[in-house]
């Protein structure tokens, strides 16, 4: 049944995994987060550190794009965007995962489609955040930007990990998280 499972969400997972690296975080609660942060990373769930790979990639990405205060309010929605997608992919994995041994294949079928549907909705509303952000870089932002993306969509499996780290700088921030 695992495999099933699988075979059914590679497709879902290749596209999730592409445009946003981290699909499946979920945000803890801000209580849990404040004591997650010191426990070590082997007691943390998958989810738990599904969202601190988003917060890393956010990060990152706001190292690299040299966001200034002007740019906060545009930058803060994208942001938020990306862990919304985040926590919204993980719920509905999470939830489909716990219903999916009782499925019979034509609510397999529906569950996917609903999950390929929410995933173009919330890419949508990334992209909309994400033009008002662009909108505001100045030129240089705008090329790393551009050069950012170019480079993940031209080589979308190009993060690869060695040691738990990005191959290259390049390819670990360049599209969009969620």
């Amino acid at each position: 049944m695992k495999n099933a499972i699988r075979k059914a969400a590679v497709p879902v997972m290749l596209s999730l995994a592409m445009f946003a690296g981290a699909t499946v975080a979920q945000q803890a609660p801000a209580s849990a987060a404040a004591s997650s942060s010191a426990a070590p990373a082997a007691t943390k769930t998958h989810a738990q550190k599904r969202a601190d790979a988003v917060e890393e990639h956010i990060n990152d990405l706001h190292t690299q794009l040299k966001i200034t205060d002007a740019q906060s309010s545009q930058w803060d929605a994208y942001a938020q965007t990306m862990r919304d997608n985040a926590t919204k992919a993980a719920t509905a994995f999470h939830d489909r995962g716990q219903k999916i041994a009782s499925m019979n294949a034509d609510d397999v079928m529906k569950s996917y489609a609903q999950l390929a549907q929410m995933h173009a909705d919330d890419m949508q509303k990334l992209s909309s955040a994400w033009s008002a952000l662009y909108a505001v870089l100045s030129p240089d932002q705008k090329q790393t930007a551009d050069d950012l993306f170019h480079n993940r969509a031209a080589h979308p499996m190009a993060r690869k990990h060695k040691g738990g780290k990005p191959a290259s700088a390049s390819s670990a921030a360049a599209a969009p998280t969620t």
